[in-house]
């Protein structure tokens, strides 16, 4: 290894702030509304410069306040910056969680500046003889700094093009050496700082002047001979060349308490990378932490775990029979774990493992006899684990075999775990719990890094088999200390089971409705955009927010909407409020134009995933929602309008199957309202369900004091607002723009709606602060979601956490319930031999197909085990319908 030593600065403040505005704000938050894009502009440049410029040694100097030596000096140094806006001054605190969880030390000290921590490391580093000093920054005074062996890269591009200032670099820029840089700039003047120069006097001047007297002192010395009206100038604000002198020297002796050895470029601490970029949700930038700065990556593969694998020869057929007799049979044996290679290949390999042995397959060149006994094998009773179960189900019945008994799922583990982590790979889980590399790729690339048949491939495959055994210990021992076990046995696996049926199933559709409301869509679309061209005279580009800004803000002169990098705002939200102020037409006509674009492309979405079987095959997606809700992709059926015209066309072309007589939906009326009467023990509520009365009816009631037969159709809408809007932590603010009142008026209805349901508003208040003692919410069933920011000092990420906990007890138990129906619904239609099947699941709603003669059983049968799937202080009410399409299906 080489001794060599370059140490790299970075100026934290300056180039936060820079990539602050090099990446839009508005596409760059997490789920609970925590802006990020300083945090993943600065990492990336971060990550960026420690891969090219291979720093041995890395520090991070920030600014600590306003308040320093140089505004007691001056008190208007930068006094003509404005306050940093709220989005970035909360993401300097997770700039410095990232370093930490990088182990990269940054530095503050109170009445300095961050240029001069830079300053003081890197005089500290030449006398040390370090090789090379590389400095980051855009603040021009760091240009002083610049010698031999101390380049500044300074950013001319947002953060991610910087430019190299040698001597040489800064002397054809400015025509000083470096070391003069500050006296050009004390004549010249710093409008970032709020430093006026000499009026007259520019760069070329300045150097000039610097060039012949031999130095800013000598021209201050020699200022008599300086004619013209330039001389007359400097003469006249020589004060304030003076004072830019001493302000922009930066100090380079402090005392900063910290030694070399504390800033050498160390392997990160991995949980800490999981724990903040979970937060973050930063998936990308997680890769590349670890490519760059894990010492795993580059170990040698004496380094590594040693593995004893039992490589089965494709010849021997009775390789796969031993492994099992010796592994599998045995009572007391390990539980086997299953993985199969990825990705399309003639070569499909599949890994069965123990926590000390592996053994790999060639499913595509299998003996008969071998084939016969992993047939047994997979579709029998022995016990097996798997990394997504579900994907391995499909992989392997595509491949002619049934996968049955998985007892342990490694992804439903981690994601029960960790429900708002956004992805729970091997990969991931892997180098998190095992501390190891079960990834064969190019860092860079991502590609694999080898022929799928080759010993790589083998060993890499026999790994990930390995590591799902190991994780299984890990991870039930998680399971265990949070309660959580239950969920993966009971409920999950359960689930998963019934998935991969309604997934190979599919829903049958009508390719005449699809094509029939595609051409009328198209149509729409057109007559939208016509429409919109009339209201203003001429055609533009409806899809171009730079087109639309002029056409709406200066040619028809509206209100401004929220100001971003490129202008006045013009998404959907937006647009909303200007037509409810306006009512103008060409907002009428532009908004229809985007309504109907966005369904013409859920119709050819749907369309073009319609299989040779004419059925669509979703993919339900178990593990993404933190709240424990199923989701739906590649197509997504839970993404259709239910309630519009256009939307429940579009629910006229799921139909019922060959083979079947009808198709039937049923759900839970009102289920998250019925949670919370039954959570909060709320007497008014709990009555209203009790005597089948209209709930919004009964409420508004109460709160607007009339009888219920005179609850008008807009007491009913606002009090139904609010009711729901309650459990998803909604403000007076939230609530009048929602109904299209005043903030008071709100508020009063609140206040109105909480002294009739006063145990509604104890509940609400109750779950947040027990949420904050416990660091967790809790759904009826133990399912939990952990909520850091609860106790976060950033206000937006606080509220954000108490509205995800107000939330998360109610909505994370309706997905349990509908899912304890699923499971029971499923085994009474085995149980009693019926032919009918689930199709969909759409958050509270089940969709079925009924065979001939079955109806009226399946009917009583799905009312008792939906109404039966947990016990509340109020009825499960369960509505049926049944028709020939969904729609027609719908109730």
């Amino acid at each position: 290894m080489s001794d060599m030593r370059r140490l790299l600065l970075i100026d934290g403040h300056s180039m936060a702030f820079r990539a602050f505005y090099a990446l839009p704000v508005d596409n760059f938050a997490t789920s609970t509304g925590q802006h990020t894009n300083a945090v993943h502009g600065f990492t990336s440049m971060l990550l960026k410069l420690i891969a090219e410029e291979k720093p041995t040694h890395v520090a991070v100097a920030f600014d600590v306040g306003s308040e320093t030596f140089r505004t007691r000096e001056y008190s208007d140094y930068k006094g003509t910056r404005d306050k940093a806006p709220e989005e970035f001054a909360s993401q300097i605190p997770l700039i410095k969680e990232v370093l930490d969880a990088l182990r990269i030390r940054h530095l503050e000290a109170p009445d300095f500046e961050a240029d001069d921590i830079v300053a003081t490391l890197k005089t500290s580093a030449e006398d040390s003889g370090f090789d090379d000093v590389l400095i980051c920054s855009g603040d021009r005074d760091t240009l002083q700094l610049v010698t031999d062996t101390t380049t500044v890269l300074y950013p001319t591009k947002g953060v991610s093009v910087l430019k190299r200032f040698t001597p040489g670099a800064v002397e054809e820029k400015y025509g000083v050496p470096p070391a003069r840089y500050p006296e050009l700039a004390a004549l010249v003047g710093e409008t970032s700082d709020n430093l006026p120069g000499v009026p007259g006097v520019g760069p070329k001047t300045a150097a000039k002047w610097i060039g012949q007297y031999d130095g800013l002192d000598n021209v201050i010395a020699r200022a008599d001979e300086i004619g013209g009206k330039a001389g007359q100038s400097f003469r006249d604000n020589l004060e304030n060349v003076l004072r830019n002198r001493k302000l922009n020297h930066l100090l380079a002796d402090m005392d900063l308490g910290v030694g070399f050895d504390e800033l050498i470029v160390e392997p990160v601490d991995r949980e800490a990378v999981h724990t903040v970029f979970d937060a973050l949700e930063f998936n990308t930038l997680r890769d590349r932490v670890f490519a760059t700065l894990d010492a795993d990556a580059s170990a040698s593969a004496s380094d590594k775990p040693d593995l004893s694998f039992d490589i089965a020869s494709w010849s021997d057929d009775g390789d796969l029979a031993a492994f099992l007799q010796t592994h599998a049979e045995d009572e007391n044996a390990q539980r086997i774990a299953l993985a199969i290679s990825e990705g399309a290949t003639d070569v499909d390999r599949f890994a069965l493992a123990t926590r000390s042995h592996a053994l790999v397959l060639n499913l595509s060149a299998l003996p008969e006899g071998e084939d016969a006994v992993l047939s047994a094998f997979l579709s029998g009773p022995a016990p097996k684990i798997a990394h997504d179960a579900k994907q391995l189900w499909h992989r392997l019945r595509a491949l002619g075999y049934e996968l049955d008994s998985v007892v342990f799922d490694t992804d439903i583990a981690a994601y029960l775990i960790h429900p708002d982590q956004r992805r729970h790979s091997l990969i991931d889980l892997a180098q998190r719990y095992l501390d190891r590399d079960v990834a064969a790729s190019d860092a860079e690339s991502g590609q694999l890094a080898f022929e799928l048949d080759s010993d790589a491939a083998i060993d890499t495959l026999a790994q990930q088999a390995l590591a799902i055994a190991e994780l299984e210990v890990q991870l039930t021992g998680e399971l265990e200390d949070r309660a959580l076990s239950h969920l993966m046995t009971k409920l999950e696996l359960p689930v998963q089971r019934i998935l991969q049926d309604m997934e190979s199933t599919g829903i049958a559709v009508s390719a005449t409705v699809f094509n029939e409301l595609f051409d009328e869509l198209d149509a729409d679309v057109k007559q939208a955009a016509a429409d919109a061209y009339a209201a203003i005279g001429e055609e533009i580009n409806l899809s171009s927010p730079k087109q639309l800004q002029r056409v709406l803000f200066e040619d028809l002169q509206m209100p401004k909407t929220k100001r971003t990098k490129t202008g006045w705002t013009t998404d959907a939200e937006a647009l909303s409020d200007l037509f409810d102020k306006t009512g103008h037409p060409f907002l009428a006509a532009l908004l229809a134009h985007r309504d109907r674009i966005k369904l013409r492309q859920i119709v050819e979405t749907l369309r073009s995933a319609t299989a040779d079987d004419g059925r669509i095959h979703t993919t339900f997606q178990q593990t993404v929602a933190a709240t424990g809700r199923l989701s739906s992709t590649d197509p997504n059926l839970q993404n259709i309008p239910a309630r519009s015209e256009a939307g429940l066309r579009i629910r006229e072309a799921f139909v019922v199957g060959e083979g079947f007589e009808t198709l039937m939906t049923v759900d839970y009326s009102q289920i998250e309202m019925r949670i919370m009467a039954h959570l909060s023990g709320d007497a008014g509520l709990i009555e209203a369900f009790r005597k089948g009365e209209d709930l919004h009816n009964f409420v508004g009631a109460r709160v607007f004091d009339v009888a219920i037969d005179e609850v008008t159709p807009q007491m009913r809408s606002r009090v139904k607002a609010m009711s729901y809007g309650l459990a998803y932590g909604l403000s007076s603010f939230g609530l009048s723009r929602q109904l299209g009142i005043e903030v008071g008026e709100a508020k009063s209805l609140m206040d109105e709606y909480f002294d009739r349901f006063g145990r509604v508003r104890d509940y609400l208040r109750t779950v947040v602060e027990q949420a904050r003692r416990t660091g967790f919410t809790e759904t009826m069933f133990g399912r939990r979601r952990y909520l850091p920011d609860l106790t976060s000092d950033n206000r937006q990420r606080r509220e954000m956490a108490e509205r995800a906990a107000l939330n998360a007890p109610i909505q994370g138990s309706a997905a349990d319930i509908i899912k304890v129906a699923m499971i029971s619904i499923d085994d009474a239609l085995t149980q009693t031999g019926l032919a009918s099947r689930m199709l969909l699941q759409v958050h509270d709603e089940l969709v079925l197909e009924i065979a001939p003669g079955e109806l009226e059983q399946v009917e009583a049968l799905v009312r008792e085990h939906m109404a039966g799937a947990a016990k509340l202080n109020v009825p499960l009410d369960v509505s049926v319908g049944v028709g020939e399409s969904w729609r027609a299906a719908g109730h």
